[in-house]
């Protein structure tokens, strides 16, 4: 099979989302496996690429994420629901994915002193879109893959940004 019956990807989408720092999901005397790390209000973007036939700029209104990490404690499963807006109404913006806990990625979550910006590479995601948004709902056909950073900046909220890029033929 050659290599052209392969997905391609297209560059679609920036996201830069400030999160809060994870806290455990149940009482703090029990050793949690689920976190919840909720959005920093009001804050963040959605933007398209330059030349993504789709163009959206939208501004992060609310979201959380639910991270449980996997027993072994190699990785960490995303699932995320969020809402953004756009100057023609309200997109529901969710993803599931992937974090990698040893690489840099991992300290990050885990609030170590030596954390820092990491590379990409590390955290992967599946992103979805609903919107009643006329001109964005082709959003919602077709599929998108993710990959993320971390970027840290003293005295801000920790960042988590995202390219974005829709999977075709």
């Amino acid at each position: 099979m050659s290599s052209e019956s392969f997905p391609k990807l297209i560059p679609a989408f920036t996201i830069q989302i400030p999160i809060q720092p994870p806290a455990p999901v149940g009482t703090l005397s029990t050793s949690s496996t689920l976190f919840h790390v909720p959005f920093v209000p009001e804050s963040g973007f959605l933007r398209s690429e330059p030349n993504y036939p789709i163009s959206v700029s939208a501004s992060i209104v609310h979201g959380a994420d639910y991270i449980k990490v996997d027993p072994s404690g190699a990785h960490a499963r995303l699932e995320v629901q969020s809402t953004l807006r756009t100057a023609g109404g309200y997109i529901r913006y969710n993803y599931t994915g992937t974090v990698d806990l040893n690489s840099p990625a991992g300290k990050v979550l885990r609030g170590e002193a030596d954390a820092a910006t990491t590379p990409f590479g590390f955290l992967f995601a599946r992103p979805t879109f609903e919107t009643g948004v006329a001109g964005l709902k082709e959003l919602e056909n077709k599929v998108y893959v993710a990959s993320g950073r971390f970027v840290l900046e003293d005295g801000k909220p920790v960042i988590v940004e995202y390219k974005i890029s829709e999977v075709v033929a």
